[in-house]
């Protein structure tokens, strides 16, 4: 798979573009990055068109116009779309990217086709202790000091089957943790989107009033075991959102596009064939 550079808002942007067909964007968290896709990129790209981007701040990106929240981000997409020539997509966010997947749903619902839910962010209040103790004053700043403890917590925290955290995951997570002010961006968009008590209350209000109001299909695909966003988040969101079904996944962590190849796919491609 080949890296690709692309100047959005005057910054370098890393993505990767493979197949042809209906076009999938996918969306990674925060503190993430696109490798995250690999799999979707070398398992859908037979049939649809697979673009992963590592979006301002993460992975091999420029920082761009840091802080950014949800808002910025989806603005963002849409601009980076927009400059490859994309019109109407399906959108697939994992945590963060799936916070970021609904609302870009909700402002250009004309430009969006189906939207893929993989333990998405915003859904719920509750969030783990840690992210909440990093929106203190100087304790988040500790706590977010790259490190390879950092590096490890983050592994620990994200994938529930350790058995797939392969050299090569631990190697592209080390290297998001040791990004040259990646902490510092990680830092302010964290405590964009949370507080001492959790998600904040607004955004969840936000993407539960656009999920209720979308005419998209929207497919949630959660880990049970997701560590960091609870199940019942998915549950409770899907609930509420017209056109929509839930998947629920076994010995699966935060990321079941990463843990749960197979499954994940399959579902993805016959959910976009509909």
């Amino acid at each position: 798979m080949e890296d690709r550079t692309i100047r959005i808002d005057g910054f370098n942007i890393r993505y990767r573009d493979e197949g042809a067909g209906p076009v999938l964007l996918c969306l990674h968290g925060i503190g993430g990055s696109l490798e995250l896709w690999e799999k979707q990129l070398e398992g859908l790209s037979d049939r649809f068109r697979v673009i992963a981007v590592d979006l301002p701040g993460h992975g091999l990106s420029d920082l761009g116009r840091q802080p950014y929240d949800v808002p910025d981000f989806v603005a963002f997409c849409w601009r980076f779309l927009d400059a490859l020539g994309v019109g109407t997509v399906s959108i697939a966010g994992n945590s963060m990217g799936g916070a970021i997947a609904v609302l870009m749903a909700g402002k250009r619902p004309d430009r969006t086709q189906r939207i893929i839910l993989a333990g998405a962010a915003s859904l719920g209040r509750r969030s783990p202790l840690p992210f909440r103790l990093m929106t203190l004053p100087l304790i988040g700043e500790i706590l977010n000091k790259p490190s390879k403890a950092a590096a490890d917590q983050q592994v620990k925290i994200i994938f529930f089957d350790q058995a797939c955290v392969t050299d090569h995951v631990r190697g592209f997570v080390t290297r998001n943790v040791a990004k040259p002010d990646g902490a510092k961006a990680f830092l302010a968009t964290l405590r964009l989107m949370t507080d001492l008590g959790g998600q904040r209350q607004a955004m969840v209000d936000r993407a539960h009033a656009t999920l209720s109001s979308l005419r998209s299909p929207v497919l949630f695909i959660q880990g049970r075991e997701d560590a960091v966003v609870i199940a019942d988040h998915s549950v409770q969101a899907q609930k509420l959102t017209p056109n929509s079904r839930l998947i629920m996944l076994d010995r699966c962590g935060h990321t079941p596009q990463w843990e749960k190849p197979s499954q994940f796919n399959a579902a993805t491609a016959e959910f976009m064939s509909q």
